[in-house]
């Protein structure tokens, strides 16, 4: 079994040395291009993020803000597609626990938990992950219904069996 490369957007923080002060973090142009490797984009221009970080005991509750200048492909045409991702981020690093069941069920409060070994955890791989659910995977430009119609997926070629039950269910 091989061991996976190290995160491409590493910022390690020791719970022990939290201070009131936010974190700041920004991705250099090597990590910024590195991820959108990992996450499939043409380029990422800009990565911040503002993170205030509360220890409450072992676990350590993290909350600011995300900004990042991304250009995707639409996913109609391919075009480059140049997005702004300015959102809110929040979640929880909480102690490695083993788990012993075959099944887990999960709280709604369990699902932005990050679990970290030791001390210290990894905040940059957790706003790379934020980044990654903020990705729309179908955002598409200003070109895509020009595509549609050169594909022949829109207006009478659009219409089948398929496209009827589509529309069926837009309408309840």
């Amino acid at each position: 079994m091989s061991t996976p490369p190290p995160p491409e957007f590493r910022r390690m923080v020791d719970r022990r040395q939290l201070t009131a002060r936010p974190v700041t973090l920004s991705a250099n142009e090597e990590e910024r291009a590195a991820l959108a490797r990992r996450f499939g984009l043409v380029a990422i221009h800009a990565l911040e993020a503002e993170v205030s970080l509360e220890a409450e005991g072992e676990e350590v509750s993290a909350s600011g803000r995300l900004h990042a200048d991304i250009v995707q492909s639409c996913a109609i045409s391919g075009d480059d597609l140049p997005v702004t991702v300015d959102e809110p981020i929040a979640f929880r690093f909480v102690p490695e626990r083993r788990i012993d069941a075959e099944e887990v069920e999960l709280e709604e409060e369990d699902l932005d938990e990050i679990p970290y070994a030791g001390t210290a955890f990894d905040l940059g791989e957790a706003v790379a992950q934020s980044l990654a659910l903020a990705i729309d995977p179908y955002a598409t430009g200003p070109d895509a219904e020009r595509a549609r119609e050169e594909a022949g997926l829109s207006g009478e070629a659009a219409s089948g069996p398929l496209a009827a039950a589509l529309a069926a269910l837009k309408k309840t």
